[in-house]
């Protein structure tokens, strides 16, 4: 059984329900106020509003995701790095992505449109982050999604970019990327 404690040092109230909020004078403590509710405290006191799931949430029942590429993106591997990028006649646009990173799925279908349009002059690969652990330490990617220009086998500087972009932004970015090397 709780107490109640009054300002007036004699009075002690006796109450079997516990206080909902206490309030209290900021500059000293004088006075003490209670509300109590007749409701007892659910879940340690912290009202929640928890809705019932249809279904229970299984692995089996889990979303999975994958790295899915258009007609313009190849997806590849450390093993095809070497051919693929460093040796390539053309700039090669790569994309470092993980099946579990949101803003990666996101700009998915802006780095499509930019394969297709810019086909001619480029090429856009993605390297999944989690199956490529070397490229990604040798490369130091810390961030995901992260896009590198590569050019004669070479990283073009101030190419790097991390994170989601607009289908417009990264129309800009790719832009002045390929003025500038052929600038250089």
């Amino acid at each position: 059984m709780d107490t109640l404690l009054s300002t007036s040092p004699s009075t002690v109230v006796p109450s079997s329900l516990s206080p909902a909020r206490t309030f209290a004078s900021p500059s000293k403590l004088s006075y003490a106020v209670a509300t109590f509710s007749s409701t007892p405290p659910i879940n340690g006191g912290y009202l929640r509003n928890r809705l019932p799931l249809t279904r229970p949430f299984t692995l089996s029942t889990a979303p999975k995701f994958s790295i899915r590429c258009g007609a313009g993106v190849k997806e590849i591997k450390e093993s095809e790095f070497q051919s693929t990028v460093l040796e390539s006649s053309r700039p090669v646009l790569v994309e470092f992505v993980a099946t579990w990173c949101g803003p990666c799925r996101l700009i998915s279908p802006a780095m499509e449109s930019i394969a297709q349009e810019y086909g001619d002059r480029l090429e856009v690969v993605k390297i999944d982050h989690d199956a490529n652990p070397q490229l990604i330490e040798e490369y130091k990617v810390y961030g995901l999604p992260t896009l590198i220009l590569f050019k004669d086998g070479q990283e073009v500087a101030e190419s790097r970019r991390e994170g989601a972009i607009t289908k417009a932004k990264l129309k800009e970015y790719v832009d002045s990327l390929l003025e500038t090397i052929s600038v250089a």
